[in-house]
């Protein structure tokens, strides 16, 4: 198939012209570097970096930065999918619901920590952005969802030894002691040490679920 020009849109064998290609794995590669780049900021602490410090990053010029992204806001959404994806491998937990209580609950303080530290800063730029990107708050609202059914399942044979309305609140308040805000009030708002932090974690857990707990 050819342009007006008589240029050819195919090559012989049917697939696009190189050069086709060669745009094609710029504009990917030009993109991984946009995101990259913007996670590499997050991770300075940098939550709202200008375009300008977003293009030097990827080493492309500002004005090219939109030729990959629609707005900041998609560019956002696709740093913090990118991390999260990264992070995926941490929501594994190194004890089932067969094991002791207190292995449990160690295994869940352990799984929470390794993966709040891995998101960390996109975390972060995800809960100050969800009211304003739809985008975002869907990928909240999963990630929440996600992990309080993790609770869930590990603790099932407490929760089911509990009446139904206590067992809500028991699960309703382990939630949100192993939320991604409890860690981050734990070690940058109190400053509490890693393993300070762990301890107070686990310890209101065991209280919350122990047999006979309060």
């Amino acid at each position: 198939m050819t342009d007006l020009a008589g240029r050819s849109f195919l090559t012989a064998d049917g697939g696009p012209p190189p050069e086709t290609d060669g745009r094609r794995l710029r504009r990917a590669l030009n993109r991984e570097a946009v995101v990259d780049a913007l996670l590499d900021l997050y991770g300075e602490g940098n939550l709202r970096p200008g375009t300008d410090e977003i293009a030097e990053r990827a080493g492309i010029s500002p004005r090219s930065l939109f030729r990959y992204f629609e707005d900041t806001d998609d560019l956002a959404g696709e740093a913090v999918s990118r991390q999260l994806a990264r992070a995926l491998p941490l929501v594994q937990l190194d004890a089932g619901p067969g094991a002791d209580l207190a292995v449990r609950v160690q295994a869940l303080v352990d799984q929470r920590f390794r993966l709040f530290e891995a998101v960390g800063q996109a975390a972060h730029v995800t809960r100050l952005r969800a009211p304003f990107q739809p985008r975002l708050a869907e990928t909240l609202t999963e990630s929440r969802r996600f992990l309080r059914s993790q609770i869930r399942a590990l603790f099932a044979v407490e929760l089911a030894a509990m009446g139904d309305d206590r067992a809500e609140w028991v699960l309703a308040t382990a939630d949100v002691l192993a939320t991604f805000e409890s860690y981050q009030l734990l070690t940058t708002d109190q400053g509490f040490p890693i393993a300070r932090a762990k301890s107070v974690l686990g310890r209101a857990l065991t209280l919350l679920l122990a047999p006979g707990g309060s």
